[in-house]
């Protein structure tokens, strides 16, 4: 057994983040004494390693630590240990205040950004090196074992394009009086034509598509259901929707839960939509995202706690792909608050490809395409899991065609051949 003696401060804090990295990371079982100086490891044959506190033994008291002026200048100048609890807890967005449009934390204010390093798993990266240390002091160690996963999720933001014929109509008139572009409108316009003659599906019932791709990689997809309090589209009385929930189901294939925009920080809203959306599905929700990705450091994972929700994949910026978590594998996440370990688990959300389309407006597919291969790369160093995001309706439409087909190729070049 490993004993790991700890300062006598910020114990909460402490505990948790050695349990991250050495039973949910590494699958090492320890005990915590309290009474050092530093971070005190020692080994089954009885060797030790010895890490210095550089951060939690500057705060004796209780969230002392939680100040904007805290964040540290440098992140290689902290500890492991609190490298990894700044990361994994994301405090950062909670001392700083600065949000977009949306009420988000934006990826621009972070300091992974600001230090780029946005795009590697930081803490896996140091997990490895504790790893190596750990090893060369004790060689009979055996650390848990992993494989590369692909997680492929689609956040169901509309179920369906079209409606009605006003609502075809409307999509015209926008083409030409709001976008005032002609190759847009003859684009739709012949889209919807094929449409009305079933000669084509509805341009976002993607389903089959979507199901087809993952099953010839051999894994499943998860379709996050979006709640009717932000859409016209009924979910509780469209025979349409119920439909797509019969033919997911029925091919093995997952359903979650998308929240309402507004439910990232309203419980009341969180679980009364739930409710509405086990009732079609006939089963509990378990997991999902939040819409927007709208995520509020503590509470959007205390709401989702509450509502007895088992993970969470939010986790991405919406501006920038990468690791906002410096994590490639899910983990248990903590309240920085009440100070307590929820059940709930993160999954990080690593490529939406939103981030691309909305944020990075001028990019070329070919240059998309490239760093989310550079991305995987990363994961499957680790092997980690890859959490990737396509919307069912984002594979037709303005950028929809030119950059659909990428979907595809990564997933064939990239699980097939691994």
């Amino acid at each position: 057994m490993i004993k790991i003696k700890i300062p006598n401060n910020n114990i909460p804090e402490r505990r948790y983040i050695i349990g991250i990295l050495f039973n949910e990371f590494l699958g090492l079982d320890f005990i915590i004494e309290v009474g050092s100086s530093d971070y005190e490891i020692t080994l089954p044959n009885k060797k030790q390693l010895i890490i210095e506190d550089t951060f939690f033994n500057k705060y004796h008291q209780d969230l002392e630590y939680l100040k904007l002026e805290n964040i540290p200048k440098d992140i290689y100048k902290l500890d492991i240990f609190a490298r990894s609890f700044f990361m994994l807890t994301r405090w950062e967005e909670y001392v700083n205040k600065n949000r977009d449009s949306h009420n988000r934390f934006p990826a621009t204010e972070s300091l992974a950004y600001k230090q780029g390093f946005l795009d590697r798993p930081i803490v896996n990266e140091e997990l490895e090196k504790l790893k190596k240390r750990l090893l060369e002091l004790d060689g009979s160690l055996k650390f848990k074992k992993r494989e590369f996963e692909f997680i492929l999720t689609h956040d169901v933001d509309i179920a369906y394009k079209y409606g009605n014929k006003i609502s075809m109509l409307k999509e015209l008139v926008i083409d030409l009086v709001k976008r005032k572009s002609i190759k847009l409108f003859f684009y739709n316009l012949n889209i919807q034509i094929k449409y009305l003659l079933k000669l084509e599906k509805d341009p976002f019932d993607t389903y089959d598509y979507l199901m087809d791709l993952s099953e010839k990689v051999g894994v499943k997809s998860y379709f996050f259901l979006h709640s009717s309090s932000d859409t016209k589209q009924d979910i509780n009385n469209d025979k349409y929707i119920k439909k797509i929930v019969d033919k997911i189901k029925k091919r093995g294939h997952f359903l979650g839960y998308h929240p309402a925009y507004n439910a990232y920080n309203h419980l009341k809203l969180f679980i009364q939509d739930k409710e509405k959306i086990e009732d079609i599905i006939e089963d509990k929700l378990t997991f999902g995202r939040a819409h927007f990705l709208r995520f509020e450091v503590p509470t959007t994972w205390q709401i989702w706690e509450n509502a007895k929700m088992e993970w969470d994949s939010s986790l991405s910026y919406a501006d920038r792909e990468g690791f906002r978590c410096g994590i490639c594998y899910p983990y248990s996440v903590f309240n920085i608050l009440t100070r307590k370990k929820l059940n709930l688990k993160e999954r990080p959300l690593i490529v939406m490809e939103g981030s691309f389309t909305t944020y990075q407006p001028n990019i070329k597919p070919e240059d998309m395409e490239i760093k989310i291969k550079k991305l995987i790369d990363e994961v499957k160093k680790y092997n980690g899991e890859f959490v990737f995001l396509w919307h069912n309706s984002n594979f037709n439409g303005a950028w929809g065609n030119n950059f659909g087909y990428l979907y595809n190729k990564v997933l064939n070049e990239n699980t097939l051949s691994n």
